[in-house]
């Protein structure tokens, strides 16, 4: 792991984990694509890792004697890499057997290596451990690339919040109000509650508020109105604040710091 590798990764801590939600597998699973989210050291010689993988979700793992010169897992733990993983155990910490690079991405360079980071603490502190959700998995792999490819940093990171927050199961319909489900109108100013949905925007709110055309923009995956990116980005960090619980995110500060992201 490089100096910034290190740096960023002390962000995410391991306290910050959800609980496990769901039973844990079978013995040994092979081959299985994942990425790393975030390792830190394990007594001596070993790393424990938080990986994401596409049909176990998030997992932890130990690579015993990750950290020795001559592992072969020394050079290939490394995030944003596409792997291919083996491990065995029912623990709710299993123990790694082998991980192989498998290719076919580029990497992460100064801007979207920074979110790529944001990305991982988001999954870390958000995904609870043992709990599937492939089609995020795909979103995730997908967002990399995009990264990668220079798409636009603000829009992409908006598309990943809202589909993490619709994997988690709180992501509210932003075409309709909540409870009277009457049809969202552009040119009305609604705010989102985070339990709820959205609603018709009052004096009183102290919440952000947002045109409606841009709910119905954000629906549909659509920020190339560049009022709708900075509505979004309030509102997102509105909604992924309630889900943490005020718990602030390293990473997001980073990028507020550096890139008003």
């Amino acid at each position: 792991m490089d100096t910034l590798d290190a740096d960023l990764a002390i962000a995410v801590p391991a306290a910050a984990a959800p609980k496990r939600s769901r039973a844990l597998p079978r013995d040994r699973i092979n081959g299985q694509p994942g990425f790393v989210l975030h390792s830190y050291p394990y007594k001596e010689t070993s790393l424990i890792v938080d990986m994401f993988t596409r049909e176990y979700g998030r997992i932890g793992l130990v690579a015993k004697g990750a950290k020795r010169p001559h592992s072969k897992l020394r050079g290939v733990l490394q995030t944003f890499q596409p792997l291919s993983t083996s491990w065995s155990g029912r623990a709710e910490l299993r123990t790694l057997i082998d991980a192989e690079w498998v290719g076919g991405m580029l990497p992460l360079e100064r801007t979207a290596l920074l979110c790529g980071f944001y990305l991982n603490e988001l999954l870390v502190k958000l995904i609870a451990r043992d709990d599937p959700h492939p089609a995020l998995f795909d979103h995730y792999v997908a967002t990399l690339n995009q990264l990668a490819h220079g798409e636009p940093a603000q829009i992409v990171l908006r598309k990943f919040e809202r589909a993490l927050l619709k994997e988690t199961g709180v992501a509210a319909d932003l075409s309709r109000c909540a409870g009277s489900r009457d049809p969202i109108e552009p040119g009305v100013e609604y705010v989102v509650d985070p339990e709820r949905g959205p609603r018709v925007a009052r004096l009183s709110d102290t919440w952000p508020a947002v045109d409606g055309q841009t709910l119905l923009d954000m629906e549909r995956d659509d920020y190339a109105d560049p009022v709708t990116q900075a509505q979004g980005k309030q509102m997102m960090r509105f909604l992924l604040a309630h889900q943490l619980g005020g718990a602030p995110l390293n990473t997001r500060q980073i990028l507020i710091d550096l890139l008003q992201l």
